[in-house]
């Protein structure tokens, strides 16, 4: 009996949530049921990409996940599962939600959903809960073992997956430049796509002073002097610093306050930082 984990954007305000767990739960009883989150910016599909790559890398190989950004529901677009490079299951719209995982970890195989099958009985004629009546379903046919993975549905090509546009890290002398991934939502910190060994390749330590500029769309948003610390006490409260984040790749903050919030900071690939040396 594997795990089962939940990821969308709908919230805890009603019962969609409980809906799924539910569905789970009629599927087999013993599931193990937990939730990555269900607080993704509704039809966010860049964030659902990049949460559901930066919480997968840590469950065992063959859990199963259920990702549920899905603004096209019961349009054209396919329903799909996959299993990663990383041995792990996605159930999920194929709609760019896999971009971040694809890039990292590699897509080894996909089915599309056979929904004639794989659909929850009795859920009618309606084509806007998907989440539960497909997504939630199959995952846990699958978790449970009711399904193979194979009978999730004829196998499609990897290469003709949906994925968003993403700008890979760029090193130059002195500097390199990327784009904001993801904001640490929470505390405001701004997360970039720049890998920690890329950055060091500037020639640059702990303590050093950075020039740090952020445009959206080529318009520049913000332009500072920034320390390069190892933790947040580098900088005094309500200053700026730059730091590497829990996954390995710079980020940049406000000690004790919010980096986003105070310059009206966002993320994807419209977004771009350059790290330089002054």
């Amino acid at each position: 009996m594997g795990a089962l984990v939940f990821q969308s954007d709908f919230g805890l305000g009603d019962g969609a949530v409980s809906a799924m767990h539910g569905v789970a739960h009629g599927v087999d009883e013993r599931l193990n049921i937990f939730d990555l989150t269900h607080d993704i910016p509704p039809f966010h599909i860049w964030d659902g990409s990049y949460r559901l790559w930066q919480t997968m890398v840590y469950w065992t190989a063959g859990t199963v996940f259920v990702s549920v950004v899905d603004p096209g529901v019961g349009s054209a677009r396919r329903s799909i599962g996959v299993r990663t490079g990383s041995g792990h299951y996605i159930i999920t719209p194929d709609n760019g939600t896999l971009t971040h995982t694809a890039a990292a970890e590699g897509i080894e195989e996909v089915r599309e959903i056979d929904e004639r099958v794989n659909r929850l009985p009795r859920s009618g004629e309606s084509f806007t809960f998907h989440g539960r009546d497909i997504y939630a379903y199959t995952g846990a046919r699958l978790a449970s073992g009711v399904i193979s993975f194979e009978e999730i549905g004829p196998a499609l090509d990897p290469a003709e997956l949906v994925s968003l546009p993403v700008k890979e890290p760029v090193l130059q002398p002195g500097s390199v430049s990327g784009i904001l991934d993801i904001l640490d939502v929470r505390f405001g910190n701004v997360w970039t796509n720049i890998p920690r060994p890329l950055f060091l390749q500037t020639g640059v330590d702990y303590g050093s002073q950075l020039d740090v500029r952020i445009t959206h769309n080529g318009q520049e948003v913000y332009h500072n002097t920034v320390t390069f610390g190892r933790s947040f006490a580098a900088a005094h409260i309500g200053e700026p610093l730059l730091y590497v984040n829990s996954l390995d790749h710079m980020a940049v903050a406000i000690n004790q306050g919010s980096f986003s919030k105070a310059y009206d900071i966002r993320t994807g690939s419209n977004w771009e930082i350059q790290l330089k040396k002054p």
